[in-house]
């Protein structure tokens, strides 16, 4: 097992692990930021959680605060302009990460535009080329990342923990710290604190992710139904960044 920045054993990782899991998400950060920075970074997409996480972990140690984004070329300008104003407002870089030119390239001379309409499949070879190759090249950098789920989120982020090891990217650590927090916590602290958030939240849309892929919802749909609205089957929608197939084996 990696997890080279807190030293710890496979067993003393699950000690701290199962610990970790009642308490607060910034006592979780303030541990990870001591154990692994500068090799530990937030993979934000600026929706509610992550916002929220930035202004955690700025409060906590500004100078240990790393933070990247996935730009996957399609997103929607209201992300690009809370991009700047989260920036701008903690005084912080954020990285951003693009998707391989000659894979894209390639994807759509021989699919087109929108060959995420056409089949799931296509869907999945989108995200996979614009989002998961690039994520992969991001944490090829790290040894643990932070993200935004929240179990409450969708069927398939239920089981989360707070603190995971990540075995689709080496081992290294995952940290979820908001896994517990409601849709309503997340938006009291954004509202409390005075966060720039994105303005599609207002518009309806509770999950951004691209612009050709996620839509607002309308009052009493799932909040993961804008998110490839044109796909059913709930157990597909899914973008492959939290993929993990150790854990996809178990439940099968």
């Amino acid at each position: 097992m990696k997890l080279v920045g807190a030293d710890l054993s496979t067993t003393q990782f699950k000690e701290v692990a199962n610990k970790m899991e009642n308490e607060s998400a910034q006592v979780i950060l303030k541990w990870a930021l001591d154990a692994y920075a500068p090799r530990i970074a937030l993979a934000s997409s600026f929706g509610a959680e992550d916002i929220v996480l930035i202004d955690m972990m700025t409060k906590i140690d500004i100078e240990k605060t790393k933070v990247f984004t996935l730009d996957t070329g399609r997103l929607n300008q209201e992300t690009y302009n809370v991009i700047d104003e989260i920036r701008k407002k903690y005084n912080i870089q954020i990285e951003s990460y693009f998707p391989a030119q000659a894979e894209v390239e390639e994807m759509v001379r021989i699919k087109g535009m929108n060959l995420m309409y056409d089949s799931v499949e296509n869907r999945k070879l989108c995200c996979e080329i614009r989002k998961v190759h690039t994520l992969n090249r991001a944490l090829s950098k790290l040894d643990g990342w932070i993200t935004g789920l929240r179990k409450e989120q969708a069927i398939t982020r239920a089981s989360i923990k707070k603190i995971e090891v990540d075995s689709a990217h080496g081992n290294i650590l995952k940290l979820n710290p908001l896994a517990d927090w409601t849709n309503e916590m997340v938006w009291d602290y954004v509202h409390k604190n005075n966060i720039p958030y994105n303005k599609l939240h207002d518009m309806g849309y509770p999950s951004i992710g691209c612009e050709p892929c996620t839509r607002a919802i309308q009052p009493g749909e799932d909040p993961r139904a804008g998110r490839w609205w044109w796909e059913s089957d709930t157990s597909y929608k899914e973008c492959g960044l939290h993929w993990d197939p150790i854990k996809h084996s178990k439940s099968r």
